[in-house]
């Protein structure tokens, strides 16, 4: 049943394809967290404690990217130097590290909360989600195209 009212969300959300950006965002975070909380299973406790942790996570893990995606559209890459090129890859690898340090922090928070087995349940949730979603984009690609025909 639940995976029922999850899908028909999903399909009711993506009729609004006019939306705001921001709009958009909220409701595929929203889908994410009933996702999420269906495929996990949490008790009351460990929601109480996994949902804060996963946010700032989220949050914090989308400002890196963010900032890693403003850096390197700041570059002319025709017109890059030897130097410049050198101080983007670094910067890269300083954000990546950066990436890194984060999840492990991440995986360590979770841990004190969260039995192993529900902490790898959880990537792989997010993945499932992560597909679901890409293949409803494509799905609407889809069909826009064959409207346009």
């Amino acid at each position: 049943m639940k995976l029922f009212i999850i899908t028909f969300l999903v399909y009711i959300f993506s009729l609004s394809g006019f939306a705001q950006n921001q709009d958009r965002r909220d409701r595929i975070k929203s889908l994410k967290i009933a996702f999420i909380t269906e495929k996990l299973n949490l008790t009351q406790t460990e929601a109480q404690q996994f949902w804060p942790i996963y946010n700032a996570f989220e949050d914090t893990y989308a400002k890196l990217r963010k900032e890693t995606r403003m850096e390197r559209t700041d570059f002319n890459y025709e017109s890059l130097t030897d130097t410049e090129a050198n101080k983007l890859l670094d910067s890269m690898l300083d954000s990546e590290t950066e990436k890194l340090e984060l999840r492990k922090k991440f995986l360590q928070d979770l841990k004190a909360i969260l039995p192993a087995k529900k902490i790898i349940l959880l990537k792989v949730s997010e993945d499932q989600f992560n597909r679901r979603m890409l293949q409803e984009m494509q799905k609407r690609r889809e069909e826009y195209r064959n409207k346009k025909n």
